[in-house]
């Protein structure tokens, strides 16, 4: 069964929450049935954005009578995916598998998809064919429309496939059951318009579309009104933010507007494309007070021959001009990447390439990832694939370099005392809190856990690494 209508203006928020009430009325009998609350699992794969908008889903889930468990034995279990890599994919179906299990012992379970991966025509006709057991299947831009997906899924004993290739459409005014209280993630844009060379991301989650600036205003004071001192801003490329509105705002104005709320006292974001960011957002990160000292500036490779072909658009001289620019302006800055090894044509030398831009950045921290072939991506058909053991050594080499240089990094806040913002009680050892600096950088110290979700200074005693073993200090 296919839904393809499309709804829109100001009232599909309204007509989601008709179809939330509706959809309760369909739990309860459920729970009439099994005598008992229905049981639910939201499980996320991939991006910060996945996990917001798998707090939406779980927010409406809760609106409609189900239970919020972490455990896939739950009567409905719904897979959030993320299809940037394909062990992403190999994954969601090495699991469908044991959902199946599961379901020939539960009559009443129902299992559903959504997310990047959904996006793939490929994929949809794989479910199809060999994960029958699958009720419901949505993709990235019909996120919104989960209440009335789930209203059909009960009304109907056939698998339920909504995909939409695109929307104009942004409806946020959704319920929301938020991880942290104290802390939230806030979509100020959805889309990409990029097109680097490996990515499929704008291929499945469609062209830039931004928020308007009062309604993320909005949200933020309504979030600060509810308890939140940390919000992160999150976009596929926010430095783009602001372009396709009507009054084009650029997103270093965004920030000015959002620093201006009472009660906001840390701002974070990601992702930024190093092409976009410009002069003026340096000066906003400068001057802030509430932004946080951690920049995510994605590198990708270190060879300007390799980054024309990953059409990046920019070169490494660029790059590291960039970068040397932020550290000047913002000495107590902490920079993290993202870098791929192994793209089609990459050679040694690139690799060395890489390294040398790691050591002249001096990265905080790295993400390196194996370039993984996704069908579909100029990428993908280019004739040069590297062998895989030549992708090994060189993904060692620069693993090693990249590690040697974030510890050495972490290790200059020794002795200082700075502020953390209490995140949770440690999973090893409860007598610890963890708490983030403002620089992302992590520490552990003793405390109650009253103090979850406050900003206290801690003094950051032992590096350990990657992380600190601190002692909470008293204003």
């Amino acid at each position: 069964m296919q839904i393809t209508d499309k709804f829109t203006g100001t009232e599909e928020t309204n007509r989601q929450l008709a179809y939330i009430e509706k959809a309760r009325g369909y739990v309860s009998q459920l729970a009439d049935r099994i005598g008992r609350k229905p049981t639910c699992c939201v499980t996320t794969f991939g991006c910060q954005m996945n996990a917001r908008d798998s707090e939406k889903l779980a927010g409406i889930l809760e609106q409609t009578g189900y239970e919020l468990i972490s455990d896939e034995d739950a009567d409905f279990v719904i897979y959030n995916t993320c299809t940037v890599r394909d062990n992403a994919n190999q994954r969601v179906y090495g699991r469908l598998g044991h959902l199946n299990s599961l379901k020939k012992k539960n009559p009443h379970k129902k299992i559903a998809l959504c997310g990047c991966m959904m996006q793939e025509p490929s994929v949809i006709e794989k479910i199809k064919k060999s994960y029958r057991f699958v009720d419901l299947i949505f993709g990235t831009h019909n996120i919104y429309k989960f209440a009335e997906l789930l209203t059909a899924m009960f009304e109907s004993e056939d698998m339920i496939i909504d995909i939409w290739e695109d929307t104009d459409e942004i409806v946020e005014d959704l319920p929301v059951e938020r991880k942290y209280h104290f802390k939230s993630g806030i979509n100020i844009m959805f889309g990409c318009n990029n097109f680097c060379s490996y990515c499929i991301v704008p291929y499945v989650r469609g062209r830039e579309r931004s928020r308007n600036p009062e309604d993320i205003i909005r949200e933020i004071k309504a979030l600060v009104a509810d308890g939140v001192v940390e919000i992160m801003l999150l976009g596929q490329n926010v430095n783009s933010y602001g372009k396709n509105l009507a009054q084009p705002m650029t997103f270093a104005q965004l920030l000015r507007e959002i620093e201006k709320i009472d009660g906001l006292e840390r701002i974070r974001f990601m992702t930024s494309h190093p092409k976009d960011l410009s002069d003026e957002l340096i000066q906003v990160m400068k001057e802030s007070k509430k932004i946080c000292r951690h920049l995510h500036l994605p590198l990708q490779s270190g060879s300007t021959r390799i980054l024309s072909a990953m059409n990046r658009r920019y070169t490494k001289e660029q790059y590291l001009a960039l970068a040397s620019k932020i550290r000047r302006e913002i000495p107590d800055i902490a920079i993290t990447t993202d870098i791929i090894v192994g793209f089609p044509g990459e050679e040694p030398c690139d690799v060395d390439e890489t390294i040398d831009v790691v050591k002249k950045v001096q990265y905080d921290n790295a993400f390196t990832f194996i370039y993984s072939k996704r069908t579909g991506t100029p990428a993908a058909a280019m004739e040069n694939q590297v062998p895989e053991e030549l992708v090994k050594e060189g993904f060692d080499r620069l693993l090693k370099v990249v590690q040697d240089t974030a510890r050495d990094r972490v290790a200059l806040l020794q002795g200082q005392t700075l502020d953390a913002l209490v995140e949770e009680v440690n999973e090893q050892d409860n007598r610890f809190l963890t708490g983030r600096l403002s620089n992302n950088t992590i520490v552990h110290f003793e405390g109650d856990p009253t103090l979850i979700g406050k900003i206290v200074p801690v003094y950051l005693k032992e590096c350990h690494g990657f992380y600190y073993l601190g002692e909470a200090v008293k204003r």
